[in-house]
């Protein structure tokens, strides 16, 4: 069924694991999870452990298998079906792109196999969240905006936080981070996150920042008050145990609300043609113009490794 254009209602952040081919029935909480939630105004969006552990080596880091959040905060039929050719086809390109992803030192990324056959894991995965503040803390409610600042120039905090993987899960990596010799692996997370515009300089223009150098430009007419689909990678540095070391976030891709709408109560989705323009989508702005989600990912990588 194709994703409806509009969505009337209720404006949430999207944040139930679910990995390609195997649902997940819930998220763990974020206490003791390894990173504290933090709140953040700016990109980069990353928290964590300033330091690695003394095992993070070069050589003693790896990659779990890519996987999809969808359907948790909202109904799955807002947002891009992950069955979606266009959509299919993006978690494809990055999971070939993996085997070309390099730490902050230059040394190649070491893939971990998945024990199960068909690539998927038992359990609940470690669970980055990434979004607007919303009322009350709770997934469904509306993202909070700022009624004291003027014209969209005060503050726009994002939340990042990391939900504690469930114990089959952490029996499952580590026994593939141990069959690959790896201390610590990245687990990458594609999923919709909901960003707040800003508005910048005398004229009112507005804009997202969708991560590190990352700026997306908008129209003028656009609502501040209307959070936008933004299609995001996610990631986390687990160790063996599964306690997360660091978490970060770069989005690429936003979908704008037009003004009429947002006065209707209305928020515009992602739809499967603005996956399929992602994965030609490149980054003019950075040496040799990599692909937006190639740019996304070896960013991810560096933040957590370096």
């Amino acid at each position: 069924m194709a994703t409806p254009p509009l969505r009337i209602g209720s404006l949430i952040s999207i944040v139930l694991p679910l990995w390609l081919g195997s649902a997940c029935a819930s998220t763990g909480a974020t206490f003791r999870s390894g990173v504290g939630d933090t709140f953040l105004e700016r990109p980069p969006y990353i928290a964590g452990a300033a330091r690695l552990p003394a095992t993070a080596t070069p050589g003693s880091m790896g990659v779990l298998p890519l996987h999809v959040q969808q359907g948790a905060g909202q109904p799955a039929l807002f947002e891009p079906d992950p069955r979606d050719t266009p959509y299919a086809a993006l978690l494809r390109d990055m999971d070939r792109y993996i085997d070309s992803l390099t730490l902050a030192s230059g040394a190649a990324l070491r893939r971990v196999s998945a024990a199960m056959a068909d690539g998927s894991a038992p359990g609940v995965a470690p669970d980055v969240r990434f979004g607007c503040i919303t009322e009350h803390d709770l997934p469904d409610a509306d993202c909070v905006v700022d009624g004291d600042a003027a014209l969209g120039r005060g503050r726009r905090q994002m939340k990042l936080a990391v939900g504690r993987p469930s114990a089959p899960w952490v029996r499952w990596s580590a026994d593939a981070m141990a069959r690959a010799e790896v201390t610590h692996a990245i687990v990458f997370t594609l999923e919709v996150g909901q960003y707040l515009p800003r508005q910048t300089g005398l004229a009112g223009n507005k804009s997202v920042e969708l991560g590190r150098g990352h700026v997306a430009e908008l129209p003028w007419l656009t609502s501040l008050e209307t959070p936008l689909q933004v299609l995001q990678l996610t990631a986390v540095l687990v160790d063996r145990e599964g306690q997360a070391v660091r978490i970060a976030a770069e989005g690429m891709l936003a979908k704008r609300t037009r003004f009429l709408a947002s006065a209707a109560g209305a928020q515009e989705l992602l739809s499967p043609d603005d996956v399929a323009a992602l994965r030609e989508r490149r980054r003019a702005d950075l040496p040799g113009r990599p692909l937006v989600w190639q740019a996304a990912m070896q960013e991810l990588v560096r933040q957590l490794t370096r």
